[in-house]
């Protein structure tokens, strides 16, 4: 299958520039897209045959629930059971990186909840993401625009990398702006909110909002042996490069620089750190400073990329603090190293 690579300046493009992702779409095919998050690999989401598409292209396992993307939040109404939770959320955080885990009113394809009562809500901010919905005149279901498991695509380079020959179409709208997947919460109808994704909207920003929202187990813990995951991002492995990633924790900075410092050393490792704190080498990659979380989330996906080359055979970084969006850059680096950790 031939690729079509079609680059659109989010800054400065008319919607009729999409109009042939936008066909794709409401005909039942696959377009890679640009968010802030990261890229989706998205189709219909009223169209259960272009939605498994999805899952064959990515080798996702079909339990595995998808997100709908919407051009305005209002539109939930027509496939969630909302109410006030929701709307102020809405006002706050939308259009943005957030999904909101509602009741299931009805209107999708079976293949989007894959079995589930709830949906998974997305409104996001990406000027040409909104404009792909609006083309296309369908809500659309996408996960991250990469083979299952690996890590996510924050270019359109990495989606190519990735999924070139498999789907007829990739939009290059830029690198995205956050770099993690939205943060997912979840409003049961008893009340209870519950956070099963940490990203860009964090915690703290969460219950400034809702008031109390409590942390699933899932998100800084491996799932129960069986568990079926509520929303993406539950699985045990997800994010991984092909190299196993170790993750070095330590109560004192200091040990975790030396135990970096020295890994570097062997050229059969590579060293994702922070800025200063291990010499240059060509194994040597930085996520950023240590105090700027958010510059850090933005770079950890295409590090693991980088890094994962050949003769590599252990990646090694620091586990982040799981303060603000370190909660959210913890959850990612847990799962892409299957919780392993390295205790010094």
């Amino acid at each position: 299958m031939k690729t079509e690579f079609l680059k659109i300046d989010p800054e400065d493009f008319s919607e009729e520039a999409l109009d042939l992702p936008a066909r794709l779409i409401a005909g039942g095919k696959l377009v890679a897209f640009p968010t802030e998050t990261v890229y989706g690999l998205g189709a219909s989401a009223l169209d259960d045959a272009a939605v498994k598409r999805i899952y064959e292209a990515k080798g996702r396992p079909s339990f595995n629930p998808l997100i709908i993307h919407i051009a305005s939040p209002g539109e939930a109404d027509r496939y969630a059971v909302t109410d006030g939770r929701y709307r102020a959320l809405a006002e706050a955080f939308m259009p943005g990186p957030l999904t909101v885990v509602m009741p299931y009113r009805g209107g999708v394809a079976p293949s989007v909840t894959a079995g589930l009562s709830t949906i998974a809500v997305r409104c996001p901010v990406h000027p040409v993401a909104r404009a792909l919905i609006r083309r296309a005149g369908v809500p659309i279901a996408a996960p991250s625009a990469n083979l299952s498991g690996k890590p996510s695509t924050t270019t359109a380079d990495h989606v190519l990398h990735d999924l070139g020959g498999k789907i007829p179409c990739i939009i290059d709208g830029g690198p995205a702006s956050v770099g993690l997947e939205s943060t997912i919460v979840k409003l049961s109808p008893d009340g209870e909110n519950l956070l099963l994704r940490p990203g860009g909207i964090t915690l703290e920003m969460l219950r400034g909002v809702l008031g109390e929202v409590a942390v699933s187990d899932a998100v800084l813990h491996p799932p129960a042996p069986g568990a079926r995951p509520e929303s993406p991002g539950m699985l045990l492995k997800h994010y991984a490069p092909d190299a196993p990633l170790y993750l070095v924790r330590s109560d004192k900075r200091e040990k975790v620089d030396l135990f970096l410092k020295k890994a570097a050393q062997d050229r059969e490792n590579a060293v994702l750190c922070f800025a200063g704190s291990v010499p240059p080498a060509p194994n040597v990659y930085y996520l950023g400073n240590a105090e700027k979380e958010e510059e850090e989330a933005k770079n950890l996906f295409a590090l693991l990329r980088l890094s994962d080359r050949d003769g590599i055979r252990r990646i090694y970084a620091p586990l982040p603090d799981a303060a603000g969006i370190g909660l959210a850059l913890q959850n990612r680096m847990l799962r892409a190293a299957a919780f392993r950790i390295k205790e010094i």
